[in-house]
C-alpha cells in the first residue's frame, strides 16, 4: 500500500479533501492518507517528517510559514522523498496579483468557506458518476445529464461540478435502455443534451482521427448519427419534466450557464 503524508500547520483536512480529488482520478485503491496536523515549530516538521522517512511515501504540505516548507523540502531531499507543495506557488502568485505580502498566519486555511468544501466534494462525485458509472447513485446527484456520445456531457459535468453541483452523466444509446433509476429520481434533475447532426459528426470524426481510428465506420456516420439524435429528442418528447439544452453552438460556459438560469428560475418559481 501506498501512503501520501499530509502535513499541515492546521488540520490538514483541506489538503486530504483536495488529494482525495486527485487520488479520484486514478484506479489505484491501494493509496492511504495519513494526516500529520498542527505542525508549528522546526522540530515539530523534523518529527513529522521522520514518520515519512521510516515508511518512505509521498509528503504533501501545507505550511503557510516558509521556513518550516524549507525544512520539509530539504528533510525530503535528503531521503529521496517526494514533496508538493500545495500552499507556496498559489500565495505567492496571489500576492504579485494584489500587491499586498500574505498575512503567513497558522490555520486561516482552515476557514474556507463551505463553498470550498462544497465544491470539492461535487468534483468528487462527478468524476464518480461520469458516463453512466455508478447509477445506483444517481438520486444523489444534484443534475443528471444524458445525451448521445460526444455531445458535451463530461466537459459540461466538470464544469459545473467545479460550480458546486454533484452531476452524473448517462450516455444515450439507440437500442439500449436507460438504466431504470434513470427514471426513479426526481425527473426535474435530468438535462437531456442537443447538437445538430453535422457539428456531431464532425467532433466524432475528429475524434477518431486523433485516436489514429478509420472515420469512416458507423460511429460518425451522418445517418447513423442522425438516428441517435433523432432517438434522444424522441426520448426527452416522452419526459416533458425534462430540461432540454441545445449545445451545437454553445461554448460549455455558455451551455452551463443556460442551465443553471434555468434551473434557478425553475427554483424561484
Amino acid at each position: 500500500m501506498k501512503t501520501i503524508y499530509v502535513l499541515s500547520d492546521s488540520t490538514g483536512e483541506t489538503a486530504e479533501r483536495v488529494i482525495r480529488a486527485a487520488l479520484s482520478q486514478f484506479y489505484d485503491d491501494d493509496v492511504r492518507v495519513q494526516r500529520l496536523f498542527q505542525i508549528r515549530t522546526p522540530a515539530e516538521v523534523v518529527q513529522a517528517m521522520s514518520v515519512a522517512v521510516h515508511d518512505p511515501g509521498m509528503v504533501v504540505y501545507t505550511l503557510v510559514d516558509p521556513h518550516l516548507a524549507e525544512v520539509v523540502e530539504r528533510v525530503a531531499e535528503e531521503h529521496g522523498l517526494i514533496a508538493v507543495d500545495l500552499l507556496s506557488s498559489l500565495i505567492y502568485s496571489l500576492s504579485r496579483y494584489l500587491g499586498i505580502p500574505s498575512r503567513e498566519k497558522p490555520g486561516l486555511l482552515q476557514r474556507i468557506d463551505t463553498d470550498y468544501y462544497k465544491r470539492v466534494e461535487a468534483v468528487n462525485f462527478t468524476v464518480k458518476h461520469d458516463d453512466g458509472q455508478e447509477t445506483r447513485y444517481l438520486h444523489k446527484a444534484d443534475l443528471v445529464l444524458v445525451g448521445v456520445s460526444r455531445s458535451s456531457k463530461t466537459p459540461l459535468s466538470m464544469y459545473l461540478a467545479h460550480k458546486g453541483y454533484k452531476v452524473a452523466n448517462v450516455p444515450l444509446v439507440k437500442g439500449i435502455e436507460p438504466p431504470e433509476e434513470l427514471f426513479q429520481i426526481d425527473q426535474s434533475k435530468i438535462v437531456g443534451l442537443v447538437i445538430d447532426a453535422k457539428r456531431l459528426v464532425e467532433i466524432r470524426t475528429s475524434r477518431l482521427i486523433n485516436m489514429r481510428q478509420s472515420p469512416r465506420g458507423s460511429y460518425a456516420d451522418y445517418q447513423q448519427v442522425e438516428d441517435e439524435i433523432a432517438y434522444s429528442i424522441q426520448l426527452y418528447r416522452k419526459h416533458p419534466e425534462w430540461m432540454v439544452i441545445d449545445v451545437t453552438n454553445k461554448s460549455v460556459e455558455e451551455a452551463s450557464s443556460d442551465i443553471m438560469r434555468r434551473m434557478n428560475a425553475a427554483a424561484g418559481s
